[in-house]
């Protein structure tokens, strides 16, 4: 029997969130006593959007264990989380609760989202490593146009499409495309939090989307480009031990001494 793309990553995330939690990007410990797990890059994003987020009614697309969602709830919004996985969303409303923060989860594939939140939220955000599992990136702009209230905005931070191409850099390999060219299947052990963790369900399907392909997406589900910015450092380790940490405290991943694009922050709103 065949299993579909969205049952693979389903299965795939339930075993990462039972894993996730404590550990090198996902600190709960931290959060709870008040960290907040935004970083620079996304804050930038946010004040660009919409300035402070009190007051507003925000919707975090594909959200796992909630700690953006905690973080924005703290600074006044009022926050909906969406995912699929019911392992990730059990553990964000725990990790609410122990945090002393109102949140309002919702199951779901985030491309089809319920009648219920329609044009309900003033901003829709969504960060690094959302699109890779997305087969259909016009449903899923459709969807954050339709989420959006008229006048509502998008934020999106998301890993570089020419940073994801990159496997090792010594010899250079790269083991994706660029572009959307279909499905992609992957079976690895282990997560990007600790590639030592047990993983049963180890296969996943993931594509590509080249940055003019999201933006083009973004365009066509009228939705309106009012940023849009490239970073050549990160201040997380996402890759591992392919991108290095630098005297400036960011990462940065070079190729002939030059640092390659690691992010991209775009923000676009739904015409008033």
């Amino acid at each position: 029997m065949t299993i579909e793309p969205l049952d693979l990553n389903r299965r795939n995330w339930h075993d990462r969130a039972r894993v996730h939690g404590q550990d090198r990007f996902y600190d709960s410990e931290a959060l709870v006593a008040g960290a907040s797990s935004l970083t620079q890059v996304e804050e930038e994003a946010l004040r660009r959007a919409v300035g402070e987020v009190g007051g507003l009614e925000v919707i975090h697309l594909q959200c796992h264990l909630g700690f953006d969602s905690i973080s924005l709830a703290r600074a006044g919004a009022h926050v909906t989380g969406l995912d699929f996985s019911p392992v990730s969303l059990a553990k964000a409303a725990a990790l609410a609760e122990r945090c002393r923060v109102d949140l309002s989860l919702v199951e779901v594939d985030v491309c089809h989202p319920p009648s219920n939140l329609l044009g309900r939220f003033d901003l829709a955000y969504a960060t690094i490593g959302a699109l890779c599992w997305i087969g259909d990136i016009d449903a899923w702009m459709t969807a954050v146009h339709d989420l959006l209230r008229p006048g509502g905005s998008l934020v999106l931070v998301e890993t570089h499409p020419f940073q994801a191409m990159i496997d090792t850099t010594d010899p250079l390999v790269l083991d994706f495309p660029y572009c959307f060219d279909g499905p992609h299947v992957f079976d690895n052990p282990g997560s990007y939090t600790d590639r030592a963790a047990r993983i049963q369900a180890t296969k996943t399907v993931q594509y590509a989307h080249s940055l003019g392909e999201v933006v083009t997406a973004a365009i066509d589900a009228v939705l309106v480009m009012r940023w849009l910015a490239e970073r050549t450092d990160e201040s997380r380790d996402y890759r591992g031990d392919l991108a290095g940490r630098e005297p400036d405290g960011q990462y940065r991943l070079r190729l002939g001494g030059e640092p390659v694009p690691m992010l991209y922050s775009l923000v676009a709103d739904r015409p008033a």
